[in-house]
């Protein structure tokens, strides 16, 4: 069997990006979905940028274009809209797709906001938004609510919903990471983390649900990393490994920095200099091969050797180290399920299915639950 022949299982520890990064053709996520299921991942899950990938959209449009890959918002944000209008998104595309939805949910990118003119996203916000969700999800009215969340006299959808519909959090900081532990069903880890990082960061959700009386070991976590394999040319690899990195630390380099524990000279240096500041538009866009290499040689190399960039068995290796810090599934970043075929070959040569066994392929989901409530 051929890692492109359509009765492949699916492999439910691995996930990948539709339309990851820039996308000026929507209507690409319907063939990479299919393509993705074909391949045998697992989930799709799905970004929010505020142009050409709306999340709704975009979850319909996959779910409807496959019929066993899991799929999920990673992310959308709770404040860009009314919250019954996205509890409806979430049932709608929960029952569209017979349960293989997950509902993500993250931060944003403050700056962005304050250009929008919102408020900058909360732990208490989203601890709100998810119950008032999960509220109307099961079939509850929320009446006279004032919370962080926002102020709503009256919201219902349907008192006979019994809709379980699982909470996907993004979260890199350690607030993000003990909130998702305490109320989420599944967390998805942020690209460019150092095996240090994801391994405190599994540590600390562990933690948090157990400190709030719920089994720790159903919090699925998500690491998320970059993949760059070989095949690929050299503007294609640079501007998925620089400069994918390079527009993160132009939006919440701090945050990154911080999380890693990289020396924060390195983002200085980042910032100052002239040839990036003065490039316009994001650099994970372009297709200068020589402002590339410039980034190539100005971010650190301990920074970008957080990616898994080589040969397609080097990649299926750094699949392996992603699972043995502790996460139970990876989400293969920043490539189409094309450009993640051999290295999906080079992984299914190795895996023991039953390894996975308890893993859904609704990406917030284990087989088997022990948390009813959550």
């Amino acid at each position: 069997m051929t890692y492109d022949d359509p009765a492949l299982p699916l492999m439910p520890e691995l996930a990948c990006y539709g339309l990851a990064g820039h996308s000026a053709s929507p209507a690409d996520l319907i063939v990479e979905a299919a393509r993705a299921e074909e391949l045998g991942l697992g989930s799709i899950l799905l970004s929010e940028r505020f142009a050409l990938k709306d999340a709704a959209v975009m979850a319909g449009a996959a779910v409807a274009a496959t019929t066993r890959i899991g799929v999920g918002t990673a992310a959308t944000n709770h404040n860009t809209r009314h919250p019954l209008v996205t509890a409806t998104m979430a049932t709608t595309l929960h029952r569209m797709s017979g349960g293989r939805y997950a509902f993500g949910l993250g931060r944003g990118i403050p700056l962005l906001f304050d250009i929008m003119g919102l408020p900058h996203v909360t732990s208490a916000q989203l601890e709100d938004a998810v119950g008032i969700y999960r509220t109307l999800w099961r079939g509850g009215s929320v009446v006279g609510h004032d919370g962080p969340a926002g102020s709503y006299p009256y919201l219902v959808q349907d008192s006979s919903f019994d809709e379980d519909v699982p909470v996907l959090l993004m979260a890199m900081g350690d607030n993000s990471l003990r909130l998702a532990g305490r109320i989420a069903d599944g967390v998805v880890l942020h690209t460019f983390m150092s095996d240090a990082a994801v391994a405190r960061s599994v540590r600390l959700v562990r933690e948090a649900a157990e400190r709030a009386g719920r089994d720790p070991a159903q919090v699925r976590i998500w690491s998320v990393m970059a993949t760059i394999e070989d095949s690929l040319d050299e503007t294609a690899r640079l501007r998925k490994l620089v400069g994918r990195l390079a527009t993160y630390l132009t939006g919440y380099g701090d945050v990154l920095v911080r999380v890693n524990g990289w020396d924060p000279a390195g983002l200085e240096r980042f910032r100052a200099d002239e040839r990036l500041s003065a490039h316009s538009g994001a650099l994970d866009a372009t297709d200068d091969l020589d402002i590339l290499r410039h980034a190539r040689e100005v971010l650190p190399d301990e920074w970008v050797a957080c990616a898994a960039v080589g040969s397609a068995d080097h990649c299926a290796d750094r699949i392996e180290g992603q699972l043995a810090l502790g996460a139970d599934s990876v989400v293969l970043h920043g490539a189409t399920p094309d450009e993640l075929a051999p290295v999906l070959a080079a992984w299914r040569r190795r895996r023991d299915p039953r390894r996975f066994d308890r893993l859904a392929t609704n990406p917030g989901r284990f087989l088997l639950r022990k948390d009813p409530q959550t």
